[in-house]
């Protein structure tokens, strides 16, 4: 994915005289819009969006940062909620040709014109004019930052110093088995939620909701997450940085 660091110093100004998000957001809209592709219809099905954004609360008009964004699929879902007045920025490093192409190819079409590209550390994913964020999302990537090179304290810390007061941080992630903390990030692309609840509130961060959409009881949790025998179970946690 191409820096656009450049690119994301223009939209600081712009920033901050975004509207005031509306009180209402039809979700189910966006999800069931023509011209989504059939791969994300596809990548729907386990991954429950209209739920998904509704616990976000995300609205038209705000500024949000998507970390881990891949090959773009939950970044476009933002980019479509918060509308031509709202701004994304898309954080991802050292991402696999596969997803670069993918979202180099997303780019391209008329969904993404809100969206900034940032290819930047996870641990420093931000220039430093761009802050007083809305929402920061973190959707099943997290437990990669376990095993790659990333300051995870660091992280945390600048995801808080980015988000304005009351600012939202969602992740999202494949869940482990009690006790096996951060040690099965690589080899089951899993991480325990009390050791990423206990890393997020280390930076500042307060726990302010959780969801069960996207649970399953019936996942032993101790396989790889790709080609499951059944669902995965995955948490879904809302953090906040306080007032």
């Amino acid at each position: 994915m191409k820096s656009m660091n450049s690119v994301a110093l223009a939209f600081v100004a712009a920033l901050f005289a975004a509207p005031t998000p509306s009180l209402a957001q039809d979700y189910a809209a966006i999800i069931a819009a023509p011209d989504r592709a059939d791969a994300d219809r596809q990548t729907d099905q386990r991954r429950d969006p209209v739920k998904l954004l509704s616990f976000t609360g995300v609205q038209p008009g705000m500024a949000v940062l998507d970390m881990g964004a891949g090959g773009g699929y939950s970044t476009e879902l933002m980019a479509r909620a918060v509308g031509p007045e709202g701004k994304i920025f898309a954080q991802d490093h050292e991402t696999s040709a596969r997803a670069k192409e993918r979202f180099e190819t997303r780019m391209k079409t008329d969904a993404m014109k809100n969206v900034v590209a940032l290819a930047r550390p996870f641990d420093d994913p931000l220039p430093a004019e761009v802050n007083n964020l809305d929402l920061i999302t973190f959707f099943f990537f997290y437990h990669d930052t376990t095993y790659m090179t990333v300051d995870r304290a660091a992280m945390n810390k600048k995801l808080f110093a980015a988000l304005k007061p009351g600012g939202l941080l969602i992740i999202a992630d494949h869940s482990a088995k009690a006790g096996a903390g951060t040690t099965v990030g690589k080899t089951l692309h899993r991480i325990e939620e009390s050791a990423l609840r206990s890393e997020v509130e280390a930076a500042g961060f307060k726990l302010a909701a959780s969801a069960d959409f996207l649970r399953n009881p019936e996942d032993p949790r101790d396989e790889r997450v790709f080609q499951p025998k059944v669902p995965v179970d995955e948490f879904v946690l809302k953090f906040q940085k306080p007032n």
